[in-house]
């Protein structure tokens, strides 16, 4: 299979996500004369064609036992409202009637977190039912749980972020810090906003109250004065919304009419790089069709020649690239180098580059496509881990902003020395093809069959060739499914999953993004390094 027809067969399995929780759900929404949240995003957005949705994949294929979780019942992602660039967070009550799982709610810290470091007003259209309650060992307590939600309201309040919810349905127990916590609530007719319903009122204290008298719009508006803007119905809200956002300060980055083209057309990566990432490219190719034009200025480009590093414009804003090259290079020495593997040099590289773009302040695009750092006595001599450890060291203390794009392979300690998600990349994208795992589905399965066959050795229960065989198989297929990107985006190690050919026209609008990231008020520095 092509790169394209893989491409488009992953663009159709985004298409069913979208979907949500199917007819049954958009006919409870219908009934009790609501949006679903497809039609809510619509009538908000200035063009929903343009919205860049974060998580489509979150939850994919993950609770079997309760059912499918499209999205993980949350959408999330950036769109303008009144020519604005906003984060906006909405649950989709089609599914499990908006119910928080342990995926839904590591989605939306992720979207609170991008919006923090891109200084994105928050939008929360909220209507959902709670925890999902068989799970909430999983989503309750811990430092990254629920409550982190609401602590970040307060944190984002704190920090002048604008932040506008509209309850358009429930909003039960613990949920209901979220809304109030915002600068602006508004709330349509019908809604609910209370901390317990009124069974478990009743169980708690005795008490016998009507959905309406406890926590309905109505009283919120001229009773508790909790809620700000009572509205008849989910148009009335949004167009309300959409309203008080125009009210907001200028969107401080402004878009440019200036036209720049690549050196190539985009479509020609679909003839460079394979969809089982076995083909070698030289990546080179792959900057022409994302850079524009005549815009790459190569850095040490005679040196550590598996990683291609240097300066460049995307839609005329100026960045860094950090690139792996799957082409076999020579060294100065006339030593060959595997493409796709980090050496020493090319660590070095990369570390000083690094370094360098932070002092001119100028945001980094890593392109990865690594196998990991290379092995052996030569590369243990010439000094690999002190030179890896270089690289995580610069890479750590980075304060610039920075994307990362899995455009083939992300393989062990080389996914965290170019920008991996525990690197803080302001987002991490990848293409259909990627591949996300410690090492190769072929490597893991040998080495973990190895394991598994000296065991039976040791036991005196020698593996026959047939168990040996059927052994094999198994550990391979399983570790070939948690390296398809689609087990990563399911758990929200990358934020989408995008076309290739779209890489360039996505990166100029987020690069508009990552304009806001306050950098200037810190200061790069790396400590103690090995030299």
């Amino acid at each position: 299979m092509s790169l394209r027809n893989l491409t488009d067969d992953f663009l159709k399995q985004e298409a069913s996500l979208r979907l949500g929780g199917g007819a049954a759900g958009v006919e409870r929404q219908k009934r009790l004369n609501r949006l679903t949240v497809r039609e809510r995003l619509k009538e908000l957005l200035d063009d929903p064609e343009d919205f860049f949705e974060l998580g489509l994949w979150a939850g994919y294929k993950m609770y079997p036992e309760y059912g499918e979780l499209p999205a993980a019942g949350v959408i999330t992602g950036i769109g303008k409202v009144s020519k604005r660039s906003c984060m906006i967070i909405a649950n989709d009550a089609t599914v499990k009637a908006g119910a928080f799982f342990p995926q839904s709610v590591k989605k939306v810290l992720r979207a609170q977190r991008i919006a923090f470091e891109c200084r994105l007003p928050v939008l929360y259209l909220v209507d959902s039912s709670g925890v999902f309650l068989p799970l909430q060992a999983e989503i309750f307590p811990d430092e990254d749980d629920f409550g982190r939600i609401f602590r970040n309201n307060a944190i984002f309040s704190a920090a002048g972020i604008p932040q506008i919810a509209a309850i358009m349905g429930n909003c039960i127990a613990g949920g209901g810090y979220l809304p109030v916590l915002c600068d602006k609530l508004l709330m349509t007719e019908g809604s609910g906003l209370y901390l317990a319903g009124p069974a478990l009122v009743k169980a708690a204290i005795g008490q016998v109250v009507d959905t309406e008298e406890l926590g309905g719009a109505k009283m919120h508006a001229e009773v508790s004065g909790t809620v700000d803007f009572l509205e008849p119905d989910d148009i009335s809200c949004l167009h309300r919304m959409r309203a008080l956002v125009d009210m907001l300060p200028p969107d401080p980055v402004q878009s440019t009419d200036e036209l720049h083209l690549p050196a190539e057309n985009s479509a020609k990566i679909y003839d460079l790089v394979s969809s089982d990432n076995t083909k070698m490219y030289d990546v080179h190719q792959l900057i022409d069709c994302i850079v524009d034009s005549g815009s790459f200025e190569e850095y040490k480009a005679h040196f550590g020649k598996t990683l291609v590093t240097g300066y460049a414009k995307i839609g005329g804003k100026r960045i860094g690239v950090v690139a792996n090259q799957r082409c076999s290079t020579k060294t100065g020495k006339g030593a060959v180098e595997i493409g796709g593997v980090l050496y020493a040099d090319s660590a070095d590289k990369a570390s000083r580059f690094i370094m360098d773009c932070n002092q001119i302040k100028t945001p980094i695009i890593f392109l990865q496509d690594v196998v990991g750092f290379m092995v052996g006595r030569e590369a243990e001599q010439a000094g690999i881990i002190r030179s890896g450890a270089k690289l995580v060291n610069a890479m750590s203390n980075s304060i610039v902003p920075k994307i990362t794009i899995i455009v083939g392979n992300s393989f062990g300690a080389g996914h965290y020395a170019l920008c991996g998600k525990a690197y803080d990349p302001h987002f991490i994208l990848a293409w259909p093809n990627a591949k996300y795992a410690v090492m190769g589905a072929d490597q893991a399965a040998d080495t973990l069959f190895s394991v598994q066959e000296q065991a039976a050795e040791r036991k005196g229960q020698p593996l026959i060739p047939e168990e040996a065989q059927r052994m094999h198989s198994a550990l391979k297929d399983k570790y070939t499914e948690q390296t398809d990107i689609r087990y990563g985006a399911a758990r929200g190690w990358v934020d989408a999953i995008i076309a290739p050919d779209q890489t360039r026209n996505l990166l100029i609008k987020l690069l508009k993004h990552i304009e806001r990231s306050p950098m200037n008020n810190r200061t790069f520095h790396t400590g103690v390094i090995q030299v």
